[in-house]
């Protein structure tokens, strides 16, 4: 499945954040996010806003190592703890660091922790990780939340692809226990726009991690709105929630779930 285009996540790494920024609007600041629980709202959402920032400079200079934090200019967010500026903090980190994604453009050479080493790469991560923290948030404040269905989805094959990275670049990590025994997982979207194939069997083999779009049996399915299977992907959502239905062997749901992770 061809992911976004570079366009698109510029563009979605200024949306994303804009909703954000909605779910934290008048909450209050000091409260324990769930999902996340060493941190306050607060500290979620400089985080974010950091992350961003971290981006802009390794792109702005071409980085070829990794950036230590300390180098990264405003990184900590405002130093004091008024909402407005935090709100003004993260609305400007987001607008820059796509807009020196756009002027680098998506292959531009720059250095990563991934697969590829491009500016491109990081629009999407970062994309994706506004998404996901963007869900805590919303965990955080009791706001709705919803994924349009085509980043949903690419965040489920960003998700899979980081997996099989960490298996293949970090032999001792526990996404190394998800190889072998040809066992397969079933996300079945029940809620997808028209043209978008929003189902994915995953096998475990023995050389890692493997997965195709498509409808097909396995040992273990887990079904519900695109938004909420993503959610139970990226532990933010419990997989006992009566939002999903979980067929066949849960315990390899569960297994999954404890061992996709990274970082």
């Amino acid at each position: 499945m061809t992911a976004l285009d570079h366009a698109r996540y510029c563009d979605e790494i200024v949306e994303q954040t804009r909703l954000l920024r909605q779910h934290i609007a008048g909450a209050d600041l000091t409260a324990t996010v769930p999902t996340c629980p060493d941190w306050s709202l607060r500290e979620l959402a400089v985080h974010v806003g950091g992350a961003h920032r971290w981006v802009l400079h390794i792109v702005a200079t071409k980085a070829t190592e990794a950036v230590p934090q300390e180098q990264v200019p405003d990184f900590t967010g405002p130093d004091n703890d008024d909402p407005a500026a935090l709100d003004g903090w993260l609305a400007d980190g987001a607008e820059r660091t796509a807009d020196a994604l756009r002027a680098a453009g998506p292959e531009a050479e720059v250095w990563t922790w991934a697969w590829e080493r491009t500016a491109g790469f990081w629009a999407r991560r970062m994309t994706h990780e506004t998404v996901v923290h963007r869900a805590d948030a919303a965990l955080t404040a009791g706001a709705a939340y919803d994924v349009e269905p085509e980043v949903a989805a690419d965040a489920i094959d960003e998700w899979l692809q980081i997996v099989r990275h960490v298996q293949q670049a970090h032999p001792f990590d526990n996404a190394n226990e998800l190889r072998g025994d040809g066992r397969t997982l079933h996300l079945h979207a029940t809620d997808t726009a028209p043209g978008l194939n929003a189902e994915w069997l995953i096998e475990l083999g023995a050389d890692g991690v493997r997965w195709r779009r498509g409808h097909e049996k396995a040992t273990v399915a887990l079904r519900g709105p695109l938004t909420d299977v993503l959610n139970v992907f990226y532990r933010r959502l419990p997989a006992d929630s009566d939002r999903v239905e979980v067929l066949g062997e849960r315990e390899l749901l569960d297994f999954w779930l404890e061992r996709a992770s990274f970082g």
